[in-house]
């Protein structure tokens, strides 16, 4: 007698995670160096993984509790996997953007007028999901940008991956690094990188010490120190789980 039960898989574990309140002191899965992984690591324990295909199997296999990233990759990480959803509720949301002075109208200008250019032509798009989806995208430099003399000077803080770090020679690489060189390439000037600590970006900028800042800003109650353009990228972090 032939058995018909060597050839079934387990029923895959139970999903614990029904509200974004239970998602605290869980084991999160995430793609590395994704802005969901420091998400992450503040509300349980993250794990971090180089794909979609490791992610998705260790949360049907129960060694993840869920699974945090950005929701554009999650409806795609979905697509072909009927047995995990997206809950209701996503995470956090919040617009990116340049800090520029209050008094420099002109700069604000620019600036707005360059992204125009950089959302038009893809490249705001390639790199947000280089840094939030780890997608291969490679920025190329506009031709034919006649250059213009001076140099605009960026705030960053050291440590704040995937938007901006400093390696061991002193380098600078990240999201706000490659969206700030390109603004500068469209405007045909010098981007200079100095080094600020995240909680006096916006006190750099106010004050003059730097042109321009980049990020989640500014901070409530400080909409009125500066001028804030227009966003760079949006993102929208949601929480995927076994249904």
């Amino acid at each position: 007698m032939l058995s018909l039960l060597g050839g079934c898989r387990p029923a895959p574990p139970p999903n614990y995670v029904f509200t974004l309140e239970d998602v605290s002191g869980k084991i999160i899965g995430v793609m590395s160096g994704t802005p969901s992984e420091r998400l992450a690591s503040e509300l349980g324990s993250a794990r971090a993984f180089n794909s979609s295909e490791e992610l998705i199997y260790h949360l049907n296999a129960g060694t993840l509790d869920c699974v945090v990233m950005e929701s554009t990759v999650a409806n795609e990480f979905i697509a072909n996997n009927s047995g995990i959803r997206i809950m209701g509720d996503p995470l956090v949301v919040y617009d990116l953007r340049f800090a520029i002075p209050r008094e420099n109208d002109e700069l604000l200008r620019a600036v707005d007028a360059a992204l125009v250019t950089l959302r038009g032509n893809g490249t705001l798009r390639g790199l947000r999901d280089k840094y939030f989806s780890g997608r291969r995208y490679t920025y190329s430099p506009p031709t034919g940008v006649t250059k213009r003399p001076g140099t605009l000077t960026l705030a960053v803080p050291p440590d704040s991956p995937p938007f901006s770090v400093m390696d061991m020679y002193g380098g600078f690489s990240g999201l706000d690094i490659e969206v700030a060189r390109a603004v500068c390439d469209v405007l045909g000037v010098e981007l200079q990188i100095i080094e600020y600590d995240a909680w006096e970006l916006v006190t750099a900028v106010r004050y003059g010490r730097a042109d321009l800042a980049l990020g989640w800003l500014p901070s409530e109650g400080e909409e009125h120190l500066i001028h804030i353009s227009e966003p760079y990228a949006h993102a929208e972090h949601v929480v995927v789980v076994r249904r």
